[in-house]
């Protein structure tokens, strides 16, 4: 069974799929080991774990190198974030086939202008519908038909409700699989969109975003089919890493948070060292 055969598959039997955000191999598989069935490849968490913003400033080649990474660290479908596709209908088609090659089950491609920014910040601006549209034609023809393809759009905060209803459908009519309306701002908001958009849906939770937390099992309830956590992993490491920081330069070590640490033999055991040094005995023999 294919990545993207495996996605579907999850869709339809046990959605809401709910796939916490990772940006290396190591969180990737954490998301993994943690029991959940898919792991969302967040590229603003990519653009940060450089140390840059969620600006677009990421190429293309540097998302697919880490994207192959958590593919080879995880069984479970990665869905990845392809940002506007990095140019025109012609370099969504060269991404996407990159993407495919990396091993992810499903991309999401959004409408913004380039460079984009994060779907929370303010002051976006998006294409037009028609340029959107043939972009996702594209996606489409490139990918073939088993290959997820989500269609996120930007146009609540720039164009409005009615508006981003609109192009939602034309959008599903493009060829998309899925659509991902950012950055809803009520709960009423998050029902709309299930009543009026009679397709399969991505939403967008995370802590202190635009959108209101809402439980799994209520957005299953309404017809969003995966359940998307971006950030939260990257800023509990942050959160982990000062706390960390700060012990050690009040203390000189950080003896006093070793019970919020996993041990030495926990992170063995994660990466699978073991397993690695018994290859490596073998191969030697």
């Amino acid at each position: 069974m294919t990545p993207s055969t495996k996605l579907r598959q999850l869709m339809t039997e046990s959605a809401p799929v709910v796939a916490p955000g990772a940006y290396d191999g190591l969180s990737a598989r954490l998301v993994e080991r943690a029991g959940f069935p898919a792991v969302y490849a967040s590229g603003g968490a990519i653009s940060r774990s450089t140390g840059l913003p969620d600006l677009g400033l990421i190429s293309m080649n540097e998302i697919v190198a880490r994207l192959q990474q958590m593919v080879d660290a995880i069984s479970v479908p990665l869905i990845a974030d392809a940002d506007t596709g990095y140019g025109n209908a012609l370099n969504v088609q060269h991404a996407v086939r990159a993407f495919q090659r990396a091993g992810v089950a499903g991309i999401h491609l959004e409408d913004q202008t380039f460079p984009k920014r994060c779907g929370h910040y303010d002051d976006k601006s998006i294409v037009s519908t028609r340029e959107m549209a043939q972009k996702l034609k594209a996606v489409k023809d490139a990918s073939g038909d088993d290959f997820v393809l989500i269609a996120r759009t930007d146009a609540l905060a720039v164009e409005g409700y009615e508006r981003t209803i609109e192009r939602s459908h034309a959008y599903m009519e493009a060829g998309a699989d899925v659509i991902f309306v950012e950055a809803p701002t009520s709960v009423e908001q998050i029902e709309s969109i299930a009543k009026d958009l009679p397709y399969p849906k991505l939403i967008n939770m995370f802590a202190s975003g635009k959108t209101p937390l809402m439980p799994a099992e209520r957005l299953g309830e309404l017809g969003y089919a995966i359940v998307i956590i971006p950030s939260d992993t990257q800023r509990a490491a942050i959160g982990a890493m000062m706390r960390t920081l700060d012990a050690i330069k009040r203390d000189g070590d950080s003896g006093a948070l070793q019970n919020e640490m996993a041990s030495f033999r926990d992170r063995e055991v994660i990466i699978g060292t073991d397993a690695y040094m018994a290859l490596d005995k073998q191969y030697a023999a």
